[in-house]
């Protein structure tokens, strides 16, 4: 260990030491920005960034797991990421696959896939479906994996299968149109029955959701971290965590 490394670790235990654990996040999103921009700043490819990247992950839902965080949603591929070249697109799906069966195979998980099937390969859909029935028993935090996701496309999904469901009951526009609702709406979206996200977290710099649980992040703190995910280091995220306890949350009051 070089003099850094231990520097950094005792800040991380001081930082760790001073959070108030009765303030954590029960739901925590994640945009997993800059895979390619660390990439290319060391030298390496795209598809590089995408795998270190995907092997940041389970530093984080182990740090997730000394923590009270209930639920973690993940974007690993969003709509607008099938308009990239399939020489990068056709590896990153490969990428997301096999993490998500390290995700499945770790025990400790369960998996919840986010996003819409329709979009992705018959090979990814199998691969996050076989997921989650594999985790479905587990007991252990709940890992959201936004693959093929897009926050206007879930809202225009929720509607659909709201829609459908009420016609299939024989329910006229006119009784849906005096029942619906913001909590019937929430009961169709892609995390239905889950918390929304307290904190969401976006790595790279940039200041912005993109489209990420638009829905759901109504009253979500965000924290946004200059660094990129591949170099995202505990120490960034309990920063996080310690700016969101800081917070006086007051949803609109």
């Amino acid at each position: 260990m070089n003099l850094r490394d231990l520097v950094y670790g005792l800040y991380a235990r001081r930082v760790e030491g001073r959070l108030d654990h009765s303030q954590v996040p029960k739901h925590i999103g994640v945009i997993l920005d800059g895979n390619r921009r660390w990439a290319k700043a060391s030298g390496g490819s795209a598809v590089q960034g995408h795998q270190a990247g995907a092997d940041k992950i389970s530093e984080l839902l182990g740090w997730c797991s000394e923590t009270e965080v209930e639920v973690v949603t993940l974007w690993l591929l969003s709509t607008d990421n099938f308009d990239r070249p399939e020489a990068e697109l056709v590896p990153l799906l490969g990428i997301i696959e096999n993490t998500v069966r390290r995700l499945a195979a770790d025990g400790r998980w369960r998996v919840h896939h986010v996003g819409t099937l329709d979009l992705l390969p018959a090979r990814t859909q199998t691969v996050l479906k076989e997921a989650e029935e594999a985790t479905a028993g587990i007991d252990g935090i709940i890992v959201n994996v936004a693959v093929g996701y897009g926050g206007r496309q879930e809202i225009a999904d929720a509607v659909r299968s709201l829609l459908l469901e009420h016609s299939s009951k024989g329910t006229t526009f006119e009784e849906l149109a005096e029942i619906v609702s913001t909590d019937l709406i929430s009961e169709h979206l892609y995390t239905r029955g889950q918390p929304d996200p307290d904190l969401v977290i976006r790595t790279s710099g940039e200041q912005r959701l993109s489209g990420f649980m638009l829905w759901q992040s109504a009253h979500s703190e965000y924290y946004f971290c200059e660094v990129f995910w591949p170099a995202f280091r505990k120490v960034d995220f309990l920063r996080a965590l310690r700016d969101y306890a800081a917070r006086h949350r007051r949803y609109g009051a």
